[in-house]
């Protein structure tokens, strides 16, 4: 558990580096290894190229003796080459031997207990092989041939003849050798290292220019970024940048703009409750009082309306969907239920038609509400006395999942060209009533569209009337 921890933590270290870093700690193991990988691979070489320098000396060395051997005196006579000796042993850094032998074994010259190879060679051909003698690593050449004649008292038809020396001056070579491999291959891999941090930070250069560039720059200043002396790799990530800079823009502009139309609609209501409290406060008639005191209390609830719409149109735009499955039949019903007494009160008639099947569908349930609402009171506030409203709920087929809302009703209904309009922010219609703030089909249009759907305005297909539909698909994968 405590390594598990250790390793999220270098993780989490490393994530956090700079790219130097981040290029030094991924890099530098796999060149550490590539260069051990050449080191063994350069001593391999050197010890095979070692060993055939001097097996090839040895095989002179043993050439050389066997030349000198003789049976012509009736014994078996060697005439050592002293000199080449006192050369091989120079070469070698230290002591050479050698033993000659009869087949028999009954004549024998040189060290008798020089170890002999592992297994009989062939006549003709020399044998390399390694040993230990006296405690020290040797290297040895055996070489049976045919004598001539067998020496006297000697039935023998072969002589054995082995020369050794020590493995000190190979060793001595190849570490030498390998040493110097591994000083080169050290500057090499510093070389590399600091070549490829150079190289990177020249490469990012460009970024840190732009960084610097970015920072220099106003907070208001969100004009697009310069790309032109930038690397092909990090020009999206610029034009990434670029278009989240714009979407911001566009947002602020939004953002002041529902600001400015906010602030006009609240200082509205201010001042007209500022007017009808003065009138209130210098009339001295019951009467006037009471009706300026109505009056004020209808300018209160309109602002009261007003400001939870400005509410809702700010949650609609800001707040995080939250989807999850939703009944449209049950969300339709309470909707339709919440705003009964209002209808009755107009003697409008508010039905709802739904399928006898639940309609599942997927998304924000509070936004989906707030949206039929505000759908619910435009049609209620529009449609005359005496009138229809009907909600209803509908999964359409094509396209797969996808979901309705819809209110009907049957008022005065809107032109085309209004129609086009409306669902604008503070935009009312022509016949549009006293009091209201152009907010509701907004407020339905801008949740519609964070489902990644639309608000539909239509007229209706039976008479006067507008029929208002709230359209998304409905399910889960939708972003």
């Amino acid at each position: 558990m405590r390594w598990k921890r250790t390793d999220a933590t270098l993780a989490l270290r490393l994530q956090r580096a700079s790219l130097g870093r981040r290029l030094a700690v991924l890099l530098l193991p796999l060149l550490v290894a590539v260069t051990a990988a050449e080191l063994w691979a350069t001593r391999r070489h050197a010890l095979e190229a070692a060993n055939a320098a001097y097996d090839r000396s040895l095989l002179g060395a043993l050439k050389a003796i066997d030349a000198n051997i003789s049976t012509e005196s009736g014994g078996l006579a060697v005439e050592l080459p002293y000199r080449m000796f006192e050369f091989f042993e120079l070469t070698a850094s230290g002591q050479v031997f050698f033993r000659i032998v009869t087949s028999d074994g009954l004549v024998e010259l040189g060290s008798a207990d020089l170890p002999p190879p592992s297994a009989e060679p062939a006549r003709g051909t020399p044998v390399f092989y390694d040993a230990v003698y006296f405690g020290e690593s040797v290297r040895l050449v055996a070489y049976r041939r045919e004598l001539d004649r067998a020496p006297a008292g000697s039935t023998a038809s072969t002589v054995l003849v082995q020369v050794g020396e020590s493995t000190r001056s190979r060793e001595e070579f190849t570490a030498r050798f390998v040493r110097s491999a591994a000083a080169r291959d050290a500057i090499v891999l510093g070389t590399l290292l600091l070549g490829s941090l150079w190289a990177l930070a020249v490469a990012l250069r460009p970024l840190t220019r732009m960084a610097r560039e970015v920072q220099a720059r106003h907070p208001n200043d969100l004009t697009p970024l310069g790309d032109d002396r930038l690397p092909a790799d990090i020009r999206p990530l610029v034009a990434a940048v670029n278009h989240q800079m714009e979407r911001i823009r566009g947002l602020m502009a939004q953002q002041r703009g529902f600001l400015d139309d906010a602030s006009h609609q609240l200082r509205t209501h201010l001042t007209t409750l500022q007017m009808q409290a003065d009138y209130a406060q210098r009339s001295h008639d019951a009467a006037a009082v009471r009706e300026a005191l109505g009056a004020l209390g209808t300018e209160i609830g309109r602002a009261a309306r007003t400001t939870q719409q400005l509410l809702a149109l700010g949650r609609s735009d800001a707040a995080a969907l939250e989807r999850a499955p939703v009944d449209l039949a049950a969300l339709a019903r309470e909707a339709a239920v919440a705003f009964l007494p209002r209808a009755r009160t107009r003697g409008i008639d508010l039905g709802i038609d739904m399928p006898e099947d639940p309609c599942p569908a997927f998304g924000d349930r509070g936004l989906l509400q707030e949206a039929l609402r505000n759908l619910l009171a435009n049609a209620i506030a529009y449609t005359p006395e005496g009138g229809i409203v009907t909600v209803s709920a509908t999964v359409a087929r094509e396209p797969v999942g996808g979901c309705e809302l819809a209110v009907e009703d049957d008022g005065p209904g809107l032109s085309a060209e209004e129609r086009a309009l409306l669902g604008q922010r503070f935009r009312r219609g022509a016949r549009a009533a006293e009091g209201g703030s152009g907010l509701g089909i907004a407020i339905a249009r801008s949740i519609a569209e964070r489902h990644g759907g639309e608000l539909v305005l239509q007229a209706r297909a039976s008479g006067p009337g507008l029929r208002a539909v709230l359209r998304w698909p409905g399910h889960e994968d939708t972003p």
